[in-house]
């Protein structure tokens, strides 16, 4: 008969990580619950890290959400988990969470867009906060009533409701969009541009028209397509076939419908960008994918799920979101050149 396996070391607890800090066990509580900021000195904070991790010390999580009614948990609601963006959004979000002892469960709206199932039977139960993309806003339908702070992704800024919003400068990019296209000459445009009927598209549209008026003798034609490279192609090729002279560029809402702008280019024997330019939106891998690559509005995703996690982070501890809106830039290549002559 074997005998037991002798007890391992037992494990260290908050008191352990106070005697090697020198300090209060309320101090250790206040440092690795990053409550400590203007009630403890930095130096303080660090002998109580640094202890913390010579020891091999862990938080006993569970217990403290429960003193603190919080699961520690957040939800990401998204319009697709195929769209590479908000990919990229949840990366962010998650990075920023993980280092401060939370989950983020990513939730897709099914249909893309539109109306959701509550994801949980009671959200104030399971969940801490909401982060949530405009484009998925239908999908908060379920979670209304549940009284859980909500941080808005890329949306109206004028629209009451959110504890914070975390938004890129959408318009901005259509801008510089715009005078790139100009400056090489173009003065006849299609826009494509996105069905999807939200607050990130409306400002791409308004910042276009709004940017092209101040050029005399600019022509433009816009026509809408679901976010699919087929339909962006079909629309595209309507547009083309119209009666009259032809755009010589070709703004897109999405890298995904300048990829169907492009493929639609080709099968009018038209050039990209020789005969036709085309501009995309996201910078997503497709962007570089293709064939000539891209020129399109770079937005920095991942940044969008830190900040969106940091905000949440801050309502919940009563502390105003960092403001601002996050810069975007254009990435000039090969889909673009100066407009054919005349």
């Amino acid at each position: 008969m074997t005998s037991p396996a002798p007890p391992g070391p037992a494990r260290p607890t908050s008191r352990d990580v106070a005697r090697a800090a020198g300090v209060s066990q309320a101090t250790v509580s206040l440092v690795l619950g990053e409550k400590w900021r203007g009630r403890v000195s930095e130096t303080t904070a660090g002998r109580v890290r640094d202890a913390a991790r010579d020891l091999g010390y862990r938080p006993n999580l569970a217990a403290r959400n429960l003193r603190l009614g919080r699961t520690r948990t957040a939800l990401l609601v998204v319009p697709a988990l195929t769209n590479e963006f908000f990919a990229r959004v949840y990366t962010g979000a998650a990075a920023v969470a993980a280092e401060h002892g939370f989950g983020v469960v990513l939730y897709p709206s099914p249909d893309g867009t539109g109306p959701a199932r509550d994801p949980f039977p009671s959200a104030r139960a399971a969940l801490d906060g909401v982060i949530a993309s405009s484009m998925a806003a239908d999908a908060l339908d379920a979670l209304h009533g549940a009284d859980v702070p909500l941080v808005m992704l890329d949306s109206d800024p004028s629209a009451p409701g959110p504890a914070a919003r975390v938004n890129l400068d959408i318009g901005d990019g259509m801008r510089q969009v715009a005078r790139h296209l100009l400056a090489l000459g173009h003065r006849r445009f299609l826009h494509l541009a996105s069905a999807v009927d939200t607050w990130t598209f409306g400002c791409r549209a308004e910042a276009l028209h709004a940017e092209l008026r101040t050029v005399p003798g600019v022509e433009v034609r816009t026509v809408t397509s679901a976010l699919d490279v087929r339909a962006g192609r079909e629309a595209a090729e309507r547009a083309l076939g119209l009666p009259g002279p032809r755009p010589t560029a070709i703004v897109c809402d999405d890298d995904i419908l300048a990829a169907g702008a492009c493929k639609a280019a080709r099968r009018f024997g038209l050039r990209v960008p020789g005969d036709l330019s085309v501009t995309g939106f996201d910078d997503l891998a497709l962007a570089t994918a293709v064939e000539p690559e891209l020129t399109t509005v770079r937005l920095p995703a991942e940044q969008v799920g830190e900040r969106g996690m940091a905000a949440l982070l801050a309502v919940l501890d009563g502390r105003a979101a960092e403001p601002g809106s996050l810069p975007v830039r254009l990435v000039a290549r090969g889909s673009t050149a100066p407009a054919p002559p005349v």
